[in-house]
């Protein structure tokens, strides 16, 4: 009996040891990292991926607080790379439309891949952070029997483009534009509604319901933030049978549309407005029609007026206008085997620069779609056969980054942090 009693002490103090080894080699471990900068700390987080980051703030509660601040958040930003992003709608099988991707090789051709995109059950509705869990239960909304959209988007790096996930599925078909890592989306719940969006963080909030439009090319919005006062702005644009455009914009923190004067009147004709404008340079930048208009309309985001910008020549079919390092660019194709682009120096009357020319191979149907943030390659597809390409500044080269067929409307995006709320006031968190 005594020897069996002597044993369970034993057993029972060799446990302790170990706890009490482990215990302190924690400690340790813990007193290590707090010697550790907070800045360099902060300067490491910053280099990882959003959603790297949305997993490494709950490691320890130092690094939490690094994550949430809004310098943090504002530094990430600066270094995340642009990508684009897209729905897909829910289908049984697997994407196969967009899973035809190529891989250049060393020797120019390229080469099937794989995709990644098997379609997953596990898809967070955007919607359903939409409703108060103390009303009546979303299932019997009837526009959840609507069919589901995936939020996906493009990026680019290694010489290739890859498809990624947010894990997020929504009911609206529609991106109306982006901004800072934010998404206008159509909201389906409320008719003529759109919501706004951080796809990584998950946060979402939908606005007031504006001027309702007949028709999608009726009416287009832009996204934007103002250097001055630090609020993003929701401009809306709606086409009547006339040709007037009228224009109201909602600042999210205030959550209220309000009335502003519009363009003057003709400067969109009867077309509407088919494609999303662009935020570049403390404005929203719309191109009429992307055959023959040889001048944009701007609006100046801190001041809210509209002025009438003339195009270096007349736009083409494949023409487009795009950021580039935070100024406006226009892409033109001066002939079938050359490229320029365009930018312009201010919305002041100092007029545009031409500051490259890309020779390319006859390919007149490439259609630029971006520039990265920090690379600075522009991006072009072939409408002919979705192929992806990549120019390069530094090399002077346009080198083919993958093909995906059947790729659905896209925008310029970038994965970040951004909120458009105080962390206080920050519900979903």
């Amino acid at each position: 009996m005594m020897v069996t009693r002597n044993k369970s002490s034993g057993l029972l103090k060799s446990v302790e040891e170990r706890l009490l080894k482990k215990k302190t080699e924690e400690e340790k471990k813990q007193a290590q990292i707090s010697y550790i900068p907070k800045d360099c700390i902060s300067n490491i987080l910053a280099r990882l991926p959003a959603d790297s980051l949305q997993r490494s703030r709950f490691v320890c509660k130092p690094w939490y607080n690094v994550v949430k601040k809004p310098k943090f958040i504002h530094a990430h930003l600066q270094r995340s790379e642009s990508v684009l992003i897209f729905l897909t709608p829910n289908v049984k099988e697997s994407l196969h439309p967009i899973s035809k991707k190529l891989k250049v090789g060393e020797n120019g051709r390229s080469y099937p891949m794989a995709s990644n995109l098997q379609e997953k059950q596990n898809k967070i509705p955007v919607e359903s952070k939409l409703f108060d869990p103390n009303s009546i239960p979303i299932f019997g909304h009837p526009a959840l029997n609507s069919p589901k959209n995936f939020v996906q988007f493009l990026e680019f790096k290694n010489g290739k483009s890859d498809i990624g996930e947010y894990g997020l599925s929504c009911l609206g078909n529609n991106i109306r534009a982006t901004c800072n890592g934010l998404i206008l989306l159509d909201n389906k719940l409320k008719k003529g509604g759109v919501i706004v969006l951080n796809p990584v963080t998950k946060k979402v909030i939908a606005l007031p319901v504006g001027t309702l439009c007949r028709l999608l090319h009726q009416e287009s919005y832009g996204f934007a933030l103002s250097d001055v006062t630090g609020e993003y702005k929701v401009v809306h644009l709606f086409l009547d049978q006339l040709g007037f455009v009228g224009c109201e914009i909602l600042s999210l923190n205030k959550k209220a549309w309000r009335e502003v004067s519009g363009p003057s009147f003709g400067l969109f004709g009867n077309n509407g407005f088919r494609y999303a404008p662009v935020s570049a340079a403390g404005a929203l930048h719309w191109i009429p029609h992307f055959n023959g208009s040889n001048y944009v309309v701007s609006m100046e985001v801190d001041k809210e007026k509209f002025h009438q910008i003339p195009l270096p020549r007349s736009c083409r079919t494949h023409d487009r206008i795009i950021e580039i390092g935070g100024s406006l660019g226009f892409v033109t194709h001066e002939d079938m085997n050359h490229i320029d682009i365009w930018i312009l120096k201010g919305l002041s009357g100092e007029g545009w620069t031409k500051q490259h020319s890309i020779t390319v191979d006859s390919k007149i149907d490439m259609v630029p779609l971006c520039s990265l943030r920090i690379k600075g390659d522009i991006i072009f597809r072939r409408n002919k056969d979705g192929s992806f390409y990549a120019y390069d500044f530094q090399q002077q080269q346009m080198t083919e980054i993958g093909k995906i067929n059947g790729l659905p409307r896209c925008l310029p995006h970038v994965n970040s942090l951004v909120t458009w709320m105080q962390a206080s006031e920050d519900i979903f968190d």
